[in-house]
């Protein structure tokens, strides 16, 4: 954002004395979450909730004390709001968010940002002309494990990654990758600081119209490599990640927040015997951390942690990770035929 370092809340319009108003934009089982923690932040006015289903929106209305709407337009007219959560299924990100950046809202986009690398850079364009902040809601970057893990990891040499779990209905407008590995896509393009120079992927439909199983091997110009593993039909959930770096082996478990590092060494110049070190770090709701950051950063206009930038690059690299299951697929039906 121009000027971002003299920019301040006042100068977006907001009085730091009063609250920031914020509303939610979909309040399906993750948008409820949303209204809900804006309720609780300090500084904030949740200033109503908006879906296309009334129930829905009538139910977190009377759960939470506050207006519900189930119409964007007439939600922004009535209640003015500085920044929005949108929290609705990917194919609406893009016109919702397009048209409150137009109004001169500051925006959270739930992941995948949007359904389309131009839909993103549009987002992006958009964004900067109008000086406006818009974060994408990949939560894992504010799981305290993550956080600490990012503030150790020196020279990886090989990530792995592993994300499964029971299916759920719940989400059926994508498959597992833009659905599930696109988290780790994100983590591990955060980790590794080096460009991407091969992919490689498969992927199968189970249960759904989509893929429900993926892997996606990445390969970096500094010698890394990134193995992920997603699925959204195993039988029971894991969410792991393991750092391979010279001398040490990084594990995290997003789940627990906890992090483990194991490294060998040689007692007393004979046998090798593994060390195993437990570090403490204070532990927080992800998401809370997230919507907290982005409420400071509309105050002090500054760029988040999470930008459209990166939100617009994972999703680059989960589509060439669709595009690689697509072709590999293909070629499978021409070899059967």
């Amino acid at each position: 954002m121009a000027g971002k370092d003299e920019k301040t809340y006042k100068d977006w319009g907001v009085d730091m004395v009063m609250p920031l108003r914020v509303g939610v934009v979909g309040v399906g089982h993750l948008g409820f979450h949303h209204a809900r923690l804006y309720s609780e932040i300090l500084g904030v006015h949740l200033a109503g909730v908006v879906d296309t289903n009334e129930d829905r929106a009538m139910t977190t209305s009377n759960a939470l004390g506050v207006p519900y709407f189930t119409d964007l337009q007439e939600f922004i007219d009535k209640c003015h709001p500085h920044a929005l959560s949108v929290v609705v299924p990917t194919s609406l990100h893009f016109s919702i968010s397009k048209m409150a950046l137009e109004k001169g809202i500051h925006v959270l986009i739930e992941k995948p940002v949007t359904s389309t690398v131009e839909e993103a850079a549009e987002l992006l364009t958009l964004a900067e002309e109008r000086d406006l902040l818009l974060q994408v809601g990949h939560v894992e970057r504010f799981n305290s494990a993550v956080q600490h893990v990012s503030s150790i990891v020196n020279k990886p040499l090989l990530l792995q990654s592993r994300r499964v779990g029971p299916f759920s209905p719940r989400v059926s407008d994508v498959g597992v990758v833009l659905d599930l590995m696109i988290h780790d896509i994100d983590i591990v393009l955060s980790l590794v600081p080096s460009e991407i120079v091969n992919i490689s992927a498969l992927g199968r439909s189970v249960c759904s119209d989509h893929e429900d199983i993926a892997s996606a091997h990445l390969q970096f110009a500094d010698g890394t490599i990134a193995d992920i593993l997603v699925s959204r039909v195993s039988q029971r959930r894991l969410r792991r990640l393991e750092i391979m770096e010279p001398e040490r082996t990084i594990a995290v478990n997003y789940e627990t927040q906890d992090v483990s590092i194991h490294r060998c060494m040689r007692e007393n110049g004979q046998g090798l015997v593994e060390i195993v070190e437990q570090p403490i770090f204070p532990k927080k709701e992800p998401l809370k951390l997230e919507l907290q950051h982005f409420v400071s950063c509309v105050r002090e206009g500054r760029q988040p942690l999470v930008g459209i930038g990166d939100g617009k690059r994972a999703l680059e690299v989960a589509v060439a990770v669709l595009r690689q299951i697509s072709l590999n697929r293909s070629n499978v039906v021409e070899q059967c035929v």
